[in-house]
């Protein structure tokens, strides 16, 4: 049996399910794009194509053989995109949680059966139907459950709000002994420099104390400055639109020394590095054109 334990996110890990770009069904439609990001390549005819894919997920796999860390990844499904699993689930403390995604991806969570068999069915929890969440959005820190969200009433109109405030009550409900702490994310269907898709897509802890930030990302400022304040102004690499864009936010941490990072990310690297974190680079570059990066393909199941 899995002994699930995610307190947060950046606590040595040991194991973990790695998405697969195998068999990943080609270039979508225009219209069937669930972010602009993917729209903008489609449209471009730049969308990534399966072989450079399988080849950037390998790299995070032979990382992650090097330190030991058990993988598992999902059971191929036929022409189907099954790069990101943290949308599909996430764990907080012992409990492995069944996000509530976009309809069109049901199947993703059925092609990870093989580890839920391995869990206490009892630690297996869904939210309610209303409660619509992605494990992007959500992220255990000290106390705190720190939620990514859109608080609008013309949440049903953005196809890129993927968390609302029904899921963010049940989390407080589900982790009464902690403290749920909601953030309104900017959303855009049309412009991709403008979308913070998850909170993983604008801000993330790293190392023992710091963390990364995008202050666009934030649609209310008070919010973006309490976690200024949580971190310290000195603890906080700010990146740049561009750098948000190209997913800066979103690498991945397999302890507080090292992370996972795209290699072209020459800027963040440095700021890493001279914070005495190791920084394992990766090639990324093809699946960051669908609005998703390194935390966005892992489900962490167990970190020390």
């Amino acid at each position: 049996m899995l002994k699930l334990n995610i307190t947060s996110e950046t606590a040595p890990l040991k194991a973990v399910v790695l998405g697969t770009a195998e068999s990943n069904g080609g270039t979508p439609a225009y219209e069937d794009a669930y972010d602009p990001k993917s729209a903008e390549y489609i449209k471009a005819g730049t969308y990534p194509v399966e072989e450079d894919m399988v080849k950037e997920m390998e790299a995070v796999a032979a990382v992650f053989k090097k330190y030991d860390v058990q993988v598992f990844r999902p059971k191929v499904i036929e022409d189907y995109n099954q790069i990101f699993t943290r949308d599909i689930a996430f764990v907080i403390d012992d409990k492995f949680i069944k996000a509530n995604i976009l309809p069109d991806r049901d199947e993703e969570i059925e092609a990870i059966n093989h580890v839920l068999e391995q869990i206490d069915p009892a630690k297996i929890l869904t939210m309610p139907e209303d409660a619509h969440i992605e494990g992007g959005d959500v992220m255990p820190y000290q106390n705190y459950i720190l939620v990514g969200t859109y608080k609008g009433d013309d949440y049903p109109n953005y196809i890129t709000a993927r968390t609302n405030m029904k899921a963010v009550k049940a989390l407080q409900e589900l982790f009464p002994q902690r403290e749920v702490v909601s953030f309104s994310l900017r959303k855009s269907n049309t412009v991709a420099r403008d979308n913070a898709l998850h909170l993983d897509c604008c801000f993330q802890p790293v190392g023992k104390d710091k963390a990364i930030i995008y202050k666009g990302g934030f649609l209310i400022e008070e919010e973006y400055n309490w976690l200024v304040d949580l971190f310290g102004k000195e603890n906080i690499f700010e990146i740049t639109r561009d750098e948000m864009y190209d997913m800066n936010s979103n690498i991945f941490s397999i302890s507080e020394d090292v992370v996972i990072s795209e290699k072209n990310f020459t800027r963040l690297n440095a700021w890493l590095r001279a914070q005495g974190i190791t920084v394992e680079e990766v090639p990324y570059a093809e699946i960051s054109k669908q609005e998703g990066l390194l935390r966005c393909s892992t489900l962490p199941l167990i970190r020390e």
